[in-house]
């Protein structure tokens, strides 16, 4: 996987308790590896229509000598399903598959060409694709277009996103 990891001296305190100064957490989240600055971001999540967006995306990168931030939105599911409460209230639902699709895209030929890393996020995923396109200062979105009943019903990601987002939105039917 394009990327590296900086192992921490064992003698270094950690700077930020994230449980004791809640601001730092947020700091944290903000942050963001500079060499990404004016990518790509891409959502994917596995579907034909997000691999068709990632491949779009890989050559719109190398096109113009940028990184590649692929963004996988986990489930988020409201607690109303199983509570009957009524207030819609959000849980965290664990999502193994950030896993399963890093790994797959850690082996992907495809990705050799240009350098990217793969974000995990929770929550709304148009809200969370335009959030990680403004933390990187992102040159455009690409998302896959959305087919069926569900798109259909709720609106699909491409649509709302391009009706809000602030940055080019490429949708790849």
């Amino acid at each position: 996987m394009a990327g590296h990891e900086f192992s921490e001296p064992a003698d270094r305190k950690r700077v930020a308790d994230h449980a004791a100064h809640p601001d730092a957490a947020e700091e944290t989240r903000h942050s963001c590896d500079p060499a990404f600055q004016h990518g790509v971001v891409v959502g994917f999540d596995g579907s034909t229509s997000s691999e068709r967006a990632l491949a779009y995306a890989i050559g719109m990168a190398r096109r113009s000598g940028s990184g590649l931030i692929i963004v996988h939105v986990a489930n988020r599911l409201p607690t109303t399903v199983w509570a009957g409460c009524e207030p819609p209230v959000f849980v965290d639902v664990p999502d193994h598959r950030t896993e399963v699709l890093g790994l797959e895209l850690a082996c992907a030929d495809y990705l050799s060409e240009v350098p990217w890393i793969l974000v995990e996020r929770g929550g709304d995923i148009c809200h969370e694709l335009e959030e990680v396109g403004r933390e990187y200062a992102a040159d455009a979105i690409v998302v896959g277009s959305t087919h069926g009943l569900v798109g259909r019903i709720f609106g699909s990601v491409a649509g709302r996103l391009a009706r809000r987002a602030q940055r080019p939105v490429v949708v790849i039917p």
